[in-house]
């Protein structure tokens, strides 16, 4: 969770010019600025970031900076394994 944490909090920073103190796990997105236009947004960054695929029935009841946390960590535990070599052909 912390490395999940301190990226989602790099985001938000970068994105809300936030201060990092204000971005604590029990932070409320709404506080932070971040409405649902924000949150796809922000979900939409968190792909890019992570290297996941947000689902199209994403929730849309993250409320905190936990919640965020939470599910970004689900969806690395479900992200498929890569290895040396994985999408690179011979002779390529």
């Amino acid at each position: 969770m912390t490395d999940t944490l301190e990226t989602l909090q790099d985001l938000l920073i970068e994105a809300y010019a936030l201060d990092r103190t204000r971005l604590g796990p029990d932070a409320e997105l709404a506080t932070l600025g971040v409405d649902s236009l924000g949150l796809v947004e922000l979900l939409f960054q968190i792909e890019d970031r992570f290297g996941v695929q947000i689902p199209g029935d994403a929730p849309t009841d993250l409320r905190t900076v936990r919640d965020v946390v939470a599910y970004v960590d689900t969806l690395l535990a479900r992200r498929p394994p890569t290895g040396p070599g994985d999408g690179v052909r011979a002779g390529a």
